[in-house]
């Protein structure tokens, strides 16, 4: 539960970030400080300016989104305005690409996510999510299509999130694997007021069960919906509901090892989380929340209830969390399972310690760049991929 109800402790010095833009607005309030939740506390220890260095491995990505390894070190990479880009031996190129049914562009909408079946060695499936529609009318949708070495081939679109909304706001679409080979997608809650869905704020729609909107999806493979999924017997619930209450989750990792799921999602103005997913429960949003309206004053006046998981850490100002990571390597042995979160606004990533049932925030790591994705890849390195214009892959490497 989001149990904060005695005095905050300021983090002083927790997290130097950098205070920036996002598109379409992820800003923040650089009047709010900091805050943790009770299992959280942060601290800044820098590594030494000599433990690792950032290589610039590509360039020239038009707002890269998500990235995807395949069996032989080659990294697929998806340019929002609807690319798909193969970076093999030190070369970047485009390859071909069936038709995206209905692709809408504009502000965060576009091609989203990439990522590869399981057993991608044994049928070649790959996933991608984007925005399908257009300005007035408009929904995530999940493609699937076979990479035959060359071009996506076979595409076919397995499931549209419902209901459908209007704007270029919030879409989510984060896809990792579980064990039993189904995938949990992170769907936004559809944008920032004024727009309304039904007569009432969109953002309302994370809380109706009713709607797929503000959720973490599981769906099987071809996006038929598993009889197991925690509220498939719940009357006038949506079944392909594994989790709610949250604003705009672009941060997914699923860890093979713990069996646990972690995210970040995206506050208004601050209270960007840190959260651990569990199936059927409600993360809050916006009921209960840190964040503050864009125009000024609380979203909700409280940050707790009993029946409403907290989140495990708090970023106010906000870091307009993208890319979510939990190290698995030898590279840096050192950082074995801990969290590595990127950040849009604050153009860095977070390293964030796991001890127990708390976080600690150990370092940031400025990057320049607004950082949309980070993943760990076939090597054991760390990946950085950056959301500009002339985006770039970045590999950081122990010195």
């Amino acid at each position: 539960m989001k149990n904060l109800h005695r005095p905050f402790t300021l983090l002083i010095g927790a997290i130097a970030l950098i205070v920036g833009s996002c598109t379409v607005p992820e800003t923040n309030n650089p009047s709010i400080v900091a805050q943790p939740t009770t299992s959280a506390t942060a601290t800044n220890k820098e590594l030494t300016p000599n433990s690792f260095k950032q290589v610039t491995v590509a360039k020239d990505l038009e707002r890269p989104w998500g990235m995807a390894w395949l069996p032989d070190g080659a990294i697929l990479i998806t340019e929002r305005v609807g690319r798909v880009k193969i970076f093999r031996n030190g070369s970047l190129e485009q390859i071909a690409i069936a038709e995206i049914p209905n692709l809408f562009v504009s502000g965060q909408a576009g091609l989203m996510d990439i990522s590869l079946h399981p057993r991608f060695a044994q049928n070649n499936l790959v996933y991608l999510t984007y925005s399908s529609g257009n300005f007035q009318s408009n929904h995530t949708s999940i493609l699937r299509a076979k990479f035959d070495g060359k071009a996506l081939v076979e595409p076919q679109v397995i499931f549209e999130v419902k209901p459908s909304k209007s704007g270029n706001q919030h879409f989510g679409s984060r896809i990792v694997w579980l064990p039993d080979d189904t995938m949990l997608i992170a769907i936004g809650d559809g944008g920032n007021p004024p727009l309304q869905l039904d007569g009432e704020l969109i953002r309302n729609q994370a809380q109706k069960l009713n709607s797929q909107l503000g959720k973490v999806l599981r769906l099987k493979d071809d996006g038929s919906i598993p009889s197991d999924n925690p509220f498939v017997k719940t009357a006038s619930a949506n079944p392909a509901i594994w989790s709610y209450g949250h604003r705009n989750i672009q941060g997914l990792f699923a860890d093979p090892i713990s069996k646990q799921v972690w995210s970040t999602e995206h506050g208004s103005r601050g209270g960007d989380e840190l959260n651990l997913i569990e199936a059927g429960k409600n993360y809050g949003w916006p009921v209960v929340t840190f964040s503050q309206e864009y125009t000024g004053g609380k979203i909700s006046k409280e940050v707790s209830r009993p029946n409403m998981v907290d989140p495990k850490l708090v970023w106010t100002p906000a870091i307009a969390p993208s890319g979510l990571l939990l190290y698995r390597g030898n590279i840096f042995p050192n950082w074995e399972g801990n969290l590595f979160a990127g950040g849009l606004v604050s153009k860095s990533v977070v390293r964030i310690k796991i001890e127990g049932n708390k976080t600690i925030v150990q370092e940031t790591i400025p990057v320049g760049q607004r950082v949309r994705d980070v993943r760990q890849g076939k090597d054991g390195f760390i990946y950085i991929l950056t959301d500009e214009q002339s985006g770039q892959l970045i590999r950081l490497e122990p010195m």
